[in-house]
This record gives C-alpha cells, structure tokens and sequence, in this order.
C-alpha cells in the first residue's frame, strides 16, 4: 500500500428511512471519494456513527466499501473496541472483507497509563498483519506521543500512523516524527480545523468528513507547496462550516449527512437514533452555510452529485 499523504476522509454510514445501512448510497461515497482523489478513505469511525453499528455492520460497512472501490482506492477498516480480544477479531474479519489498512481508537472508557496502553497495542497489533493507524481521541485529556509511537513502532513495525485531534500540537507532531526517524506518520483529524499550523511541522495528511475534504485537499497541497497565502484563502471558506459542525459530534453527523444529501451522493439524511434534536434557529444557520458549501464546490468542480 503507498503511503497516505493528503486526504483520508471519514466515510457517513447512510441508512435508509428504516435505519439500516444503505449500501447503494455507500457505494456512491466511496466513488464521491476516488473522482476527487481523496488518497484513502476510513470507516466506519467516529464520524461514520460507529458507535451505533453493530460489529457485524461493521464489518459489512467495510465489505461494501471494500467490494466496491475494487483496488481504485485503499479501504481502511476503524475495528474500534475497548477489549483487545474484540478489536483483533474486528480487525480480523475487515481483512478478510477487504480492508487494506486498520484503524483503531485508543480506549478512552477509563484512564489508563501509557505503559498500559503500550501493552494492550503490542499485543493488538501484533496480531494484525496489515498496515495499523491509531487514532487518539482524548477530549480535556492527555494523548499518546513521542514516546508511546516510538516504543510501539519499534515492538509491532506495521504500526504506521497515529491519528491526532488536539489543539496546539505542532511541537508534539515534530517529536513524534523524530523520535520515529518518520515511521509513523502523524495524520489530523478534527475535521481538519488545526491543518494549516500543523503542515510547516510535518503532518502527512488530514482525516476530515468527505463534504469538506476538496477543499481541504487543495489547501493542504498550496500550504505543502510554500504558498501560505493561497492556502489561507482556500482553507479560511471551509473553516466556518467545520466550527459549527464540530461543536458537537451529533451535529457534525446531520450537519455531514444534510449536506451529502443536497449534493445527491446519499438517498437520506438519517441519522440513526439516539440523535440530536436541532432548533430552528441552529437549522437556518446550517442551511446557510450548507448553501456556501456547495456554491464552492460547484465552482471547483461542475460533476458533483
């Protein structure tokens, strides 16, 4: 598998008007995802409602997904479960459905040490023969570093990318890729909101939903390329979407899926329950900036849908 440098969007679960997974709408994203080049694409994660799906609809999720990119596009599996027992089956089995590389959240139920974490990883990604990406999403909290990826890396070498969602982590982002000798890459997520301060201090890519990554994509590539000011201006029209989306995770899904809905890639805008209920004055807002989202779109790219 080449390596990821660029966009790896975080792939919606549609579901239909019953809540059950809408494989043709599925299918459309990931081909959403390869006419504009995004360079893999992940799920089914946070941003993909994993947390609602049944372990087997994981699995189908990336079979479907798997199934139909076809080698076009890399898959990478999220086999995200607080047991390490749990998580090497999942990953497992999305091997076995296609996956090319697997992704994994640190388990954040309850506080534990680095030293307990590094144990529980050595023997996960020992386990898994595949290509391994972690993801540390530690809101208010401390988050795996330098240290932690080095010790790994050295232990399990298939351990290649660490996903981080923190602000102010250019210093953290360089120490990592030292202490590694660039091993494992440091990829963005947070919708892709700390991206521009982050590029000068290496990061390989950003994880962001698939409505915002063109744009995104095209920022990164100008910051990549020493043109800081064509950067800003592309990245400073998508930013007030992804602040409003992410004050909340929920809202960040209908926010995601009203928007994939506009642009015709998914047949509803459901959000499986337990959801968020939206009042009419945050609706009117979303509409408006769902509206200036798909104006830039249209305008860089006239096949959307």
């Amino acid at each position: 598998m080449t390596p990821l440098v660029g966009m790896v969007p975080v792939l919606a679960t549609p579901y239909d008007a019953d809540e059950n997974i809408d494989a043709q709408s599925l299918c459309k994203l990931v081909d959403f995802c390869i006419d504009r080049a995004a360079t893999a694409v992940c799920l089914p994660a946070y941003g993909g409602e994993f947390y609602k799906l049944s372990e087997q609809e994981r699995i189908s999720t990336v079979r479907i997904a798997a199934t139909h990119a076809a080698g076009r596009i890399p898959v990478i599996g999220q086999a995200n479960h607080v047991s390490g027992k749990i998580a090497i089956e999942l990953a497992r089995q999305m091997r076995e459905a296609g996956a090319d590389m697997i992704s994994m959240a640190v388990p954040r139920v309850f506080g534990l040490k680095e030293d307990d974490l590094l144990r529980h990883f050595v023997r996960v990604v020992q386990a898994i023969e595949i290509p391994v990406l972690l993801q540390d999403f530690n809101p208010g909290g401390p988050t795996v570093g330098a240290s932690f990826a080095r010790r790994l890396h050295a232990e399990c070498p298939n351990f290649r990318y660490l996903k981080l969602e923190e602000p102010m982590m250019s210093e953290k982002v360089k120490t990592i890729l030292q202490a590694t000798d660039g091993q494992v890459g440091v990829l963005e997520g947070w919708g892709g909101m700390y991206m521009l301060e982050l590029v000068p201090s290496g990061i390989c890519g950003v994880m962001p939903g698939v409505t915002t990554f063109p744009l995104l994509d095209r920022a990164f590539r100008l910051a990549r390329t020493d043109r800081p000011q064509e950067a800003y201006e592309v990245f400073s029209k998508i930013l007030p979407f992804i602040v409003f989306q992410l004050q909340h995770l929920e809202l960040y899904l209908t926010m995601e899926k009203l928007l994939l809905h506009r642009l015709g890639v998914i047949e509803t805008s459901r959000v499986r329950e337990a959801a968020l209920s939206v009042d009419a004055t945050t609706v009117a807002y979303g509409d408006f900036l769902i509206d200036r989202v798909i104006e830039l779109l249209t305008a860089s790219d006239d096949h959307i849908g």
